[in-house]
């Protein structure tokens, strides 16, 4: 006798109440409606007290897996903004989906590792690792590694890095019942189905390519043997009587991102924050030596990264319709597009995807890997694609 399986499905489920239990417990029933979930995801605005989301959600999930993170902005229910919990939940035959959470106060690479234990012994025909990681420590490269060697080379990887709405102050990770900061929170997924991944940006390098000559990966200090942050100023065009203008630095660094040359195209590296005393910049997974390039780009351009990134996930499941899709884009294409520009880029989104249910977040970096070790990205919109 043949084995029956229900129709795999992902459901988005939104909401705005005040209350952090409320808001958490509505959004996850809302994705689950009633039905026995694989894995939860939430994304949540940094208005909320994270552990009691936290604990909600996990009752909410009636024992599926559950992982999430704070968030500079959500995606759900066709519509970007901030202020709300977003539940992505999935379920039905042919998926299987095991959670577990590193520390980097562990070491960035060894709680990467940790993240992607879930991996282990899950056979399934399409694999995938989810991670979503603390944003302002840097060190996403190792993070990434680590997780590359309990992956290998056959599964997938997406996910983004936790925000909190540019406070630049503090990020939060959700592993089951539990809120946490400095983690590295993964979920290991095993799927009949198809899995597809595309990433696009939308920015264009601007300028002559400039050397980083001090580095420590996760600052850069000196760009042509000047200090980093002079050299980055002049490059922009901000006039030196300008350059004290601290309140300006945000702005122009979220809308003015670095490019590392790549043979299969640019990488994109958000510039995060400077210091006025050393003049460096906070720039992660920039190395001593790498060629860079300052990049531009706005809402036109911006939009037609997420039409690419949408494309290819679609693409990704080789001609199988898609169940639905999870979103990691960046607080940095977030500040181009402004509030006008989100509605557009939901539009652009929806022209790719149909009426196929999106759930996602603003992140302060992305991770995607379809192949090789590499999957580390900045100002960029990973769209997973799950069929």
């Amino acid at each position: 006798m043949s084995e029956s399986r229900s129709p795999r499905w992902l459901r988005v489920g939104t909401s705005q109440e005040s209350d952090g239990a409320v808001a958490a417990n509505s959004a996850v029933e809302a994705a689950i409606a009633g039905d026995s979930a694989a894995l939860v995801l939430v994304f949540v605005s940094p208005i909320y007290d994270m552990q009691q989301v936290a604990t909600s959600a996990h009752a909410a999930a009636r024992g599926a897996p559950l992982i999430g993170c704070s968030t500079s902005g959500e995606i759900g229910g066709g519509v970007a903004g901030s202020g709300r919990i977003v539940a992505v939940a999935l379920g039905g035959g042919g998926l299987i989906a095991r959670t577990s959470c590193g520390f980097i106060s562990d070491g960035a690479e060894e709680a990467g590792a940790a993240a992607a234990q879930g991996l282990i012994g899950l056979e399934a025909p399409h694999r995938l690792l989810i991670l979503l990681a603390e944003g302002l420590a840097g060190h996403h490269s190792e993070m990434v590694r680590g997780a590359y060697g309990i992956a290998g080379a056959t599964v997938k990887l997406v996910g983004g890095c936790a925000g909190d709405d540019l406070a630049m102050a503090a990020t939060w990770q959700i592993h089951g019942g539990e809120a946490h900061q400095g983690a590295v929170v993964g979920a290991a997924l095993g799927s009949d189905g198809p899995i597809g991944v595309g990433v696009g940006h939308g920015w264009t390098r601007s300028g002559d390519p400039m050397v980083v000559t001090e580095s420590d990966g996760q600052r850069i200090f000196r760009i042509d043997d000047q200090p980093a942050l002079d050299r980055y100023l002049t490059q922009a065009g901000v006039p030196e009587s300008e350059w004290g203008d601290v309140d300006a630095w945000p702005h122009l660094m979220l809308r003015t991102p670095l490019a590392l040359p790549r043979p299969s195209g640019d990488d994109v590296r958000a510039v995060l924050s400077a210091d006025p005393a050393d003049r460096s910049l906070a720039c992660s997974d920039v190395p001593f030596g790498a060629l860079v390039s300052m990049m531009t780009g706005d809402s036109d351009t911006v939009i037609s990264g997420t039409q690419r990134a949408c494309s290819e996930a679609i693409a990704g499941l080789g001609g199988v319709p898609p169940i639905g899709f999870v979103a990691f884009d960046c607080a940095g294409r977030r500040a181009i597009l402004g509030d006008d520009g989100l509605v557009g880029e939901m539009a652009g989104m929806a022209d790719e995807v149909g009426d196929v249910p999106v759930g996602g977040f603003y992140t302060y970096g992305e991770f995607a890997r379809s192949s090789g070790s590499r999957g580390v990205y900045s100002a960029t919109l990973v769209m997973l694609a799950l069929g």
